[in-house]
């Protein structure tokens, strides 16, 4: 049997399961650096030289470790969270602690074998910190424009300062973005096809590069839509259940809300989007479905100008849509 290693992360340490031969070796390190190298020394003292290692997808926690251990020769897996959920749901557990979930890691790992991780290129990583962060601060920007409205005299004076202060950091992050977009030929070249297609700005071509590293590893729109959680989800069994179906929503929230507001305005500039719009418009579809299916041309079209490397062509795209 292979052997594979269970991660369950968390901000300031992480648990590990060494599973190997139906037995478990269970240890904690610090989640830095330092903690990195302590677990490499640990499983080189244990004669472990190759293993399958598997960890939930929790953010910007296990970035770091994940690299590490790839850098380090080993195969790594960073797996949706719910999967997980749902695999321990399926052994009744009952239990719930930082080491029984590095050992359910384990088990899941063993079993079901998941997909290898494969880091993105240094420069997406930066970008992709970028836009995290701008993302951040115009939701601060929100909190505070939301407490300017009902803040008093006094307090709105702070208000304002810190509204000015938000939006001078995200002018700032945003030029840091184009320059860094500029600097790198790839980066640059894609870009601006992406920025061919209408109603697609900046953020959204941003979001695209840096969280799905411009579909880099996919290999069919079906996988693109799965993993921003825009496939359909129906809800319904025998005669008696008829639930409303709706999009499954588990994929990456960053990518969908980019998509949305982008869709909108498509559906005004962009000539594809417009007819698809108009044909579920004039079928009576409920606003949201027409919506969430905008969104989805748009992928399509975001999708088809990075694959075929070719600018946005409305003449062609309407004799294909």
């Amino acid at each position: 049997m292979k052997t594979v290693l269970g991660i369950d992360q968390a901000k300031k340490k992480f648990d590990v399961a060494l599973l190997r031969n139906g037995k478990y070796k269970s240890k904690v390190f610090e989640n830095n650096p330092a903690g990195f190298s302590a677990l490499l020394d640990w499983l080189n003292k244990n004669n472990v030289e190759t293993f399958h290692a598997c960890m939930e997808a929790t953010g910007t926690y296990g970035e770091a470790l994940a690299r590490v251990l790839h850098e380090a020769g080993h195969s790594i897996s960073v797996t949706n969270p719910a999967r997980i959920k749902a695999f321990g749901q399926s052994e009744l557990l009952r239990t719930k602690n930082d080491k029984t979930d590095a050992k359910l890691i384990a088990r899941f790992c063993e079993k079901m074998e998941p997909t290898l991780w494969q880091p993105s290129p240094v420069e997406v990583e930066y970008l992709r910190g970028l836009g995290r962060r701008r993302d951040a601060l115009i939701s601060m920007r929100t909190q505070e424009l939301n407490r300017q409205e009902t803040s008093n005299e006094t307090v709105n004076s702070s208000v304002q300062a810190v509204l000015e202060c938000l939006e001078k950091e995200i002018e700032q992050i945003s030029k840091l973005i184009k320059d860094h977009i500029s600097k790198h030929p790839d980066l640059k070249h894609k870009h601006d096809l992406l920025n061919s297609i209408p109603g697609v700005g900046p953020a959204t071509i941003e979001a695209i590069l840096s969280e799905i590293n411009a579909f880099e590893g996919f290999e069919t729109i079906e996988q693109v839509v799965a993993y921003m959680g825009l496939s359909p989800k129906e809800h319904t069994s025998g005669t008696s259940v008829k639930g409303k179906s709706a999009i499954c929503k588990i994929g990456n929230a960053r990518l969908r809300k980019a998509l949305y507001m982008p869709a909108l305005s498509a559906i005004i500039h962009n000539p594809i989007v417009r007819a698809l719009y108009d044909r579920m418009k004039a079928k009576s579809k409920n606003g949201m479905v027409i919506a969430c299916a905008c969104m989805k041309k748009l992928v399509h079209l975001i999708y088809g100008v990075i694959k075929t490397n070719k600018p946005f062509d409305p003449a062609y795209t309407l004799k294909t849509a």
